[in-house]
C-alpha cells in the first residue's frame, strides 16, 4: 500500500520550494500527484497538519477523490483547517485516540478600499461554501449546521469527529502520536516568500568560478550565514 504523508503546511507547488529550503515539513499538490502516479493499488494517507492553503488542499482532495483505488486516511495528531478538507477524501477515515480535528471559516489578509473588501468578503463566502461541500459529502449534515460549526471554529476529539460523521473509526494501534493542543503549522507570509525567492534567485545567479578565494580574517565583519539570512527574512530584521 502506497503511503502519502500530509505533514506540516499545505502549500502551493510554487511555495513548496521555500518550505523545503527552510527545512519545514510541507505537502503540495505536485507531491501528492507524484505519489498517486507511482501507485497501482490502495493508498494510505497519514495526516498531522495544521493546514495552509485552501486551494492547494482542494487540489489534493480532488486528486484523492478521483483515485481509482481505496484511500484510507489516518489522522495521527491534528487535521486542522485545510488539512481537515484533505481528510474528507478518505473512503475510510481513522483517528488516533489522541488526535484532534478542527474546522473553521476561511480567512485572508485584505487591503484597499471598500470595493476591495467587499470583493474579498464575497470570495471568502464562496470559499466557505466550497469547503462545506467536502464536509457535507462525508457527514451528510445540513449545510447551515456545518457553516455554524465552522463559524464557531470547532475543535473535535476523535470521538466527537466520529459522532458527527467527520471520521469513521478510532484507531486502537499501540503506536500513538504526541498530543498537540495548538495548530502550530508555520505558514510563511507572501511578503517573506517573495523575499526568499529573490534571495534564492540571486544565489543561483552567482557563479562560484568568478569568486576569488580570500584568506579568512577573524577581525573583519563576516558575511551573514545562509541560516542568518533566512532568519532575518522571517523576522523582518534589516541586513
Amino acid at each position: 500500500m502506497t503511503q502519502i504523508k500530509i505533514k506540516g503546511a499545505v502549500v502551493s507547488n510554487d511555495d513548496a520550494e521555500i518550505y523545503d529550503w527552510l527545512g519545514y515539513d510541507n505537502v503540495s499538490p505536485n507531491a501528492v500527484e507524484d505519489a498517486l502516479n507511482n501507485s497501482d493499488g490502495d493508498v494510505e494517507v497519514d495526516i498531522a497538519s495544521g493546514g495552509g492553503s485552501v486551494f492547494a488542499a482542494s487540489e489534493i482532495y480532488t486528486m484523492l477523490k478521483a483515485y481509482s483505488g481505496k484511500v484510507v486516511v489516518n489522522i495521527q495528531g491534528l487535521a486542522a483547517s485545510a488539512a481537515s478538507v484533505i481528510a474528507m477524501a478518505g473512503d475510510e477515515i481513522n483517528m488516533s485516540p489522541t488526535s484532534q480535528m478542527m474546522i473553521h471559516k476561511a480567512s485572508t489578509v485584505s487591503a484597499g478600499n471598500a470595493d476591495d473588501f467587499a470583493h474579498d468578503s464575497k470570495m471568502l463566502d464562496v470559499t466557505d461554501q466550497s469547503i462545506v461541500n467536502a464536509y457535507a459529502a462525508k457527514t451528510g449534515m445540513d449545510r447551515d449546521d456545518i457553516l455554524q460549526l465552522m463559524s464557531n471554529e470547532t475543535w473535535m476529539t476523535a470521538q466527537d469527529a466520529v459522532d458527527k460523521g467527520f471520521a469513521d473509526n478510532i484507531s486502537t494501534g499501540a503506536k500513538q502520536p504526541q498530543l498537540i493542543n495548538a495548530v502550530g503549522t508555520p505558514v510563511i507570509s507572501n511578503n517573506a516568500i517573495s523575499k526568499i525567492k529573490t534571495l534564492l534567485a540571486k544565489s543561483r545567479s552567482d557563479k562560484p568560478e568568478n569568486k576569488a578565494e580570500k584568506p579568512v580574517n577573524t577581525e573583519e565583519k563576516s558575511t551573514p550565514s545562509l541560516r542568518d539570512q533566512k532568519l532575518a527574512i522571517l523576522f523582518g530584521k534589516k541586513e
